[in-house]
Formats: C-alpha cells, sequence, structure tokens
C-alpha cells in the first residue's frame, strides 16, 4: 500500500499503521532480545556470537504468534564484532519474516552524513541490519535527526527518539528549561524534543493516525514531570521499556498513560527471559495475557 509522503512522492504503508494493527492483534508487550552474559550462561550458550544468535533466533521463534514486537539490544550483539553483528542480521531477517514489528535497539545519534550513514543501516530496505525502527538520541540536537526522520517515513519505517529515560543520571538534562522559548515558565528539554519532532507524525500523508516517529519514555518515571503531556505526545507512539523485572507492571499501563495507552509499546525483556528457553514460549504468554483489557481505543 502507498500513499503520499512528505515531500508528495508515494510512500509504502507507514510503521505507524503496522504498529497499530500489531498492538491491536496482540496487545502491548514487547519482547526485549537482550542476551546478557548472565542469561547466556543460565540457557546453556556460550558467551559467544554463536550463543547470541541462538539466544535470538529462540526468543522470535517463541515470540511469534504471542506478541506484535520485539527489540533486540544491539550492543549485546555488537560486543562480539562482525560475527556478533552478523548474528544480528539473522535475528533481524528472522524476525521480520516471521511477521514481527523488530525494534533495533542501537540508540544511535550524529550529525551530517555520519548519522545518514546510521540510517541507511538500519531503516534502508535491503540492508543487512533492515529493522522495521530504530532508537535513537536527540542530544546533538534533533535538527541533526531530521534527514532520519525523513528516509524512516518515506520508507514505511519507524525512529523510536529518546525523551524520558528511565536512569536516575538523566533527570537532570531532561527535565531542564529550554532557554530558546518565549515562555515565563520554559519547556522542558523531553517536551522540547517531543515538540521538535512532532513534525512528521503531523503531516497530512498520515491522517491523524498513529505516526512513524515516536517517543522513549521510561515506564517507571512520571513523565509529566517531564513535560511530556498527552498534548505533546499526542500522535506517537510510546516505547516504554521499565515493565517487568525494572518494576513497573501490566497494571499500571492506564495510570502511567491514559489515553495515550493504545500508543504504548510496553516492552519486557529479563522478566521474560529469564523463563529460559523450555519455557519461554509459556511466559511470553502469561506476560501477554496479563495486558488483555488494559487498553481502552
Amino acid at each position: 500500500m502507498t500513499r503520499p509522503g512528505l515531500d508528495g512522492a508515494e510512500r509504502t504503508e507507514g510503521f505507524g499503521d503496522r504498529l497499530t494493527a500489531a498492538l491491536a492483534e496482540f496487545g502491548p508487550l514487547c519482547v526485549g532480545i537482550d542476551p546478557h552474559a548472565h542469561l547466556l550462561a543460565e540457557w546453556g550458550l556460550d558467551a559467544s556470537a554463536a550463543g547470541v544468535r541462538e539466544f535470538g533466533l529462540r526468543t522470535v521463534e517463541a515470540a511469534a504468534g504471542r506478541v506484535g514486537v520485539v527489540k533486540p539490544q544491539v550492543a549485546f550483539f555488537e560486543r562480539f564484532g562482525a560475527a556478533g553483528f552478523a548474528a544480528l542480521e539473522e535475528v533481524l531477517a528472522a524476525g521480520r519474516a516471521a511477521g514481527l514489528v523488530v525494534i533495533a535497539d542501537a540508540k544511535r545519534g550524529d550529525i551530517g552524513t555520519t548519522m545518514d550513514g546510521y540510517a541507511e543501516a538500519w531503516l534502508a530496505a535491503g540492508s543487512p541490519l533492515e529493522a522495521d525502527a530504530v532508537t535513537v538520541s536527540p542530544y546533538l540536537g534533533v535538527g541533526s535527526l531530521r534527514s532520519t526522520l525523513s528516509l524512516a517515513a518515506r520508507g514505511g519505517k519507524g525512529v523510536f527518539v529518546l525523551a524520558a529515560t528511565s536512569n536516575p543520571e538523566a533527570a537532570a538534562v531532561q527535565t531542564a528549561q529550554t532557554a530558546d522559548v518565549a515562555s515565563a515558565d520554559g519547556e522542558t528539554v523531553a517536551a522540547r524534543v517531543a515538540r521538535d519532532i512532532a513534525w512528521v507524525n503531523g503531516s497530512a500523508a498520515f491522517g491523524g493516525g498513529t505516526g512513524p516517529i515516536g517517543l522513549v519514555i521510561g515506564a517507571t518515571v512520571d513523565r509529566h514531570e517531564f513535560g511530556l503531556t498527552d498534548e505533546v505526545l499526542r500522535g506517537a507512539p510510546i516505547l516504554a521499556p521499565g515493565f517487568g523485572a525494572q518494576g513497573a507492571e501490566p497494571a499500571d499501563l492506564p495510570r502511567l498513560f491514559g489515553a495515550l495507552a493504545p500508543n504504548v509499546v510496553a516492552s519486557e525483556s529479563r522478566s521474560i527471559l529469564s523463563a529460559g528457553p523450555a519455557a519461554l514460549a509459556a511466559r511470553i504468554q502469561e506476560r501477554a495475557a496479563l495486558y488483555a483489557g488494559r487498553v481502552r481505543a
């Protein structure tokens, strides 16, 4: 399916469309693929490229048909160099072939042609590392992401921009007040990030539905303290890590996100992966069921 893009040219079916369909069918749970060293040992796998490949492929197999979204953490693969990236390529391809929405958690951020290179690596059709979406950092300036956001929108891909992360070190930066807004109260850095990426989701090409550019908002933070109101976040998909082992539970979803809950991708990793390979599918099914009925459009 195609429709007019930001530049008037035809574009493929939007990431927001596909993500919305996946969440409607399977619910908000996203399975993180995080092959920590201790999990590899618990699974009986070597701490090697072969180990993370097997870990990733088994997780994809268990997730397919039970959730709509998976999120490989790139760092756990790239630590094994070229062989680790080769393993990641297989995991990304397997996830997409299984019909899952695959978010590469790479947190890339740079300027100019360097950022363009990252965008091509993760979002270009046919790239060895092609994913459905990628996480990026806006802290070299949201403007540095503009070509990445445009590439995603034109190609039917998604981008999740870090806004309010759950690590305590981040709050001082992300809740700081910007100095270039004509307002007595200013605006938080996180809110400025959300406002600056809204131009893509606000494009007429997306018809007021869920756009392709989302925000990362930790489920263990108070988004209102970061200035991330419902109005600021309207139309943006939300990637919310922090469910499960980090403390947030499915029952918290309506309280945390309210009317925005239908757009939330609730990411869990250790709470699921700790079940081990034999019980993994059952654990995914169990956790997914806990979200049932929590989201109302």
